[in-house]
């Protein structure tokens, strides 16, 4: 059944909300921060540990964010997953440091292309656990197909996202995460077609993140998947300085699912 899936986004070690597009690593003055937080990320781990809401997400948006992600972690051992710069060097560290999951991406698409080689690699790491991985497949729209944006989202793959390629990936993980980062961050709306094409090519737990607005985009995602597909909202939320959806009322939403 659809849940709401809180999420904590560091960047530059604080609490920040970004619409995603913009997160270029050549040009910094073209980052577009919706919110910076006054409070650190153990804060927002601690609430979401209160409120039992499990399968939140912790992604450090570049450089800087280790010491960030390490106090949320800590603050609910076992209870969030963690991305931004994993590779098989370090999952198995993270996932010894208190995640339950790590979330990986740009690493499995050197020079923009899918390596089943990384992929492995990054499992072997996790002794071949796949219950420990989530691979993100964040992507972005391309004559009207969705095909995996790397490097903060900067970077056009040639992989698409398509019923094959999706039953390619399930066997290797958990569950998958979805930024679709034309939208991410500007609380326009969800993108409807890439969330009722995630309900029909994935088996596995499936969030989508991006966009979403309202409390009403939850009964969307709910009627679009089928209840199969999580919804993230990050800069709509009242605790991220939004004023679309309150917190409370995505807590009490999950309780009735």
């Amino acid at each position: 059944m659809t849940k709401f899936r809180p999420c904590i986004d560091l960047h530059a070690g604080s609490v920040k909300q970004i619409v995603g597009g913009t997160l270029s690593t050549s040009t910094p003055s073209d980052l577009k921060t919706n919110w910076t937080s006054e409070h650190p990320s153990a804060y927002y781990a601690d609430l979401y540990k209160r409120h039992a809401l499990a399968g939140a997400h912790v992604i450090m948006l570049g450089p800087g964010n280790d010491t960030a992600a390490q106090e949320a972690l800590s603050a609910w051992p076992g209870g969030m997953q963690v991305g931004g710069g994993i590779n098989d060097t370090n999952a198995r560290e993270w996932i010894e440091r208190g995640a339950e999951k790590v979330i990986i991406t740009s690493h499995l698409f050197p020079n923009s292309e899918f390596s089943q080689d990384r992929l492995l690699a990054v499992l072997s790491a996790l002794d071949n656990d796949t219950s420990k991985l989530v691979i993100d497949l964040s992507c972005r729209r391309k004559d009207d197909k969705w095909f995996v944006a790397t490097n903060k989202w900067q970077t056009m793959t040639a992989f698409e996202l398509n019923a094959d390629s999706i039953s390619r990936l399930e066997p290797h993980c958990s569950e998958f995460l979805i930024h679709a980062a034309d939208v991410e961050g500007l609380q326009r709306g969800i993108d409807h077609e890439l969330v009722a094409a995630l309900a029909r090519w994935c088996t596995i737990p499936v969030t989508y993140a991006g966009g979403g607005r309202s409390l009403d985009d939850l009964e969307l995602v709910k009627s679009l998947s089928a209840g199969k597909v999580d919804l993230t909202i990050g800069s709509a939320l009242d605790i991220f300085g939004g004023n679309g959806v309150k917190f409370d009322e995505c807590v009490a939403w999950n309780a009735k699912q």
